[in-house]
């Protein structure tokens, strides 16, 4: 039930994930605005001035019936942001002269109009926003000050006192609307931006980050970083266009996220054809190596699968050099503007190597990391193998693991 009425209002006023806040609280105001100003119509009492009460409000509810037609199921709005508070302010000053003035209680609508406004009107000068509704209003009292006639008065003391507590009280609620409706998306905007961080840097660092406005780089003695590289990336690029390429890594690259996330590996960053992803932080543990290898091991055999069910089809196939090393590294979050978590140190260039000198389509481990995991994998040595910048460097294949 709960489920149906979030998508009747997601309906209705939008959808957080498609529209921005000042999309559907113009959706909302327009609506219940336009609504109201309909009834209010058919609820009007009959007086000798009732009847343009009634027009008035016929008029402005259509409009704003209009705009909410056209903001929602058009997706025009923003052009329509200043019509809409012209059309508020318009019917606002014109009850003002059809129902009793200042005694009337409309200026009380002054107040939830204005903050409509500001929050609708963000782009423009805010000082100039208040400007001109402290003109409007300030234009109001002084005409009706020196020009007392204008103003239709209420018939006796009694309507008058009912006509300001009921707009006084219906401003309250129309305030507690806009609060709920405020509170409410500010929740849901929250919340995305939250997720985006977290999407961006791990839980634990967007939490510091939103904190302190900084993060304080920190050291760990013990991670295992996985580097991957699709091995004949340039010949196969050749031969696509950008966007196939870029599909292309993007559906191996979702589901290697998909597996770092199972072994608990955290993302580091894609550059180009290479993945690289760390065990082991931000939370430190003793299962990073194993987990590392592990994820490794799954990478490939997704790759596997793919290359059988693309030579099948006779689709040009890809095939992944994998290296990991295990060390001390860095980690924290550099710069001032768009902000990325890294890591830093020899483990991340050793590791680097490790993948540069390694078997497509093979998992290849540094003897540090052979040393966590020998027990829990068949591993194979290569002996010593020459890497770029390293000389020479001891490594290992894994087979698989061991049989429990």
């Amino acid at each position: 039930m709960k489920q149906k009425l979030v998508q009747l209002i997601y309906l209705i006023f939008g959808d957080p994930k498609k529209n921005s806040l000042e999309h559907r609280l113009f959706n909302a105001i327009s609506l219940v605005n336009g609504s109201l100003n309909i009834l209010g119509s058919i609820f009007e009492e009959q007086t000798e001035y009732s009847h343009r009460v009634i027009i008035l409000n016929l008029i402005s509810g259509s409009i704003l019936l209009i705009m909410y037609y056209f903001s929602r199921f058009k997706n025009i709005y923003y052009v329509l942001f200043w019509p809409l508070n012209l059309t508020i302010l318009i019917y606002l000053s014109s009850l003002w002269f059809l129902h009793g003035g200042s005694n009337g209680g409309n200026h009380y609508y002054f107040i939830p109009a204005l903050v409509i406004a500001t929050i609708l009107l963000k782009n423009h000068n805010i000082f100039f926003i208040y400007a001109f509704y402290a003109f409007v209003t300030g234009f109001l009292y002084i005409f009706e000050y020196f020009y007392p006639n204008f103003i239709v008065p209420q018939k006796d003391r009694d309507a008058e006192y009912m006509d300001l507590g009921g707009n006084y009280i219906f401003v309250q609620i129309l305030t507690g609307i806009l609060i709920f409706i405020l509170s409410r998306n500010l929740n849901i905007e929250r919340k995305k931006s939250d997720n985006l961080l977290r999407n961006i840097l791990p839980e634990s660092i967007a939490d510091e980050l939103k904190m302190n406005d900084t993060v304080q780089p920190k050291r760990y003695d013990s991670v295992t970083v996985l580097f991957t590289d699709m091995a004949g990336f340039t010949q196969i690029a050749e031969k696509m266009t950008p966007e196939e390429l870029v599909k292309e890594l993007h559906f191996f690259f979702a589901e290697f996220d998909k597996i770092a996330k199972k072994y608990g590996l955290e993302k580091i960053k894609t550059i180009g054809d290479a993945y690289m992803a760390v065990a082991g932080l931000p939370t430190p543990n003793h299962t990073h190596a194993r987990d590392a290898v592990f994820c490794g091991l799954e990478f490939q055999q997704f790759m596997k699968k793919q290359k059988e069910e693309r030579q099948s089809l006779g689709l040009p196939t890809w095939e992944l050099r994998l290296g990991i090393h295990t060390g001390s590294v860095v980690a924290g979050v550099i710069g001032t503007e768009k902000f990325a978590y890294d890591i830093w140190g020899d483990t991340v260039n050793t590791a680097s190597r490790m993948e540069s000198s390694g078997v497509a389509g093979e998992v290849n481990i540094s003897l540090d990391t052979f040393h966590f995991v020998r027990e829990d994998f068949i591993c194979e040595s290569r002996g010593l193998i020459k890497a770029k910048n390293k000389g020479e460097i001891e490594m290992f294949l894994v087979k698989g693991a061991r049989e429990a």
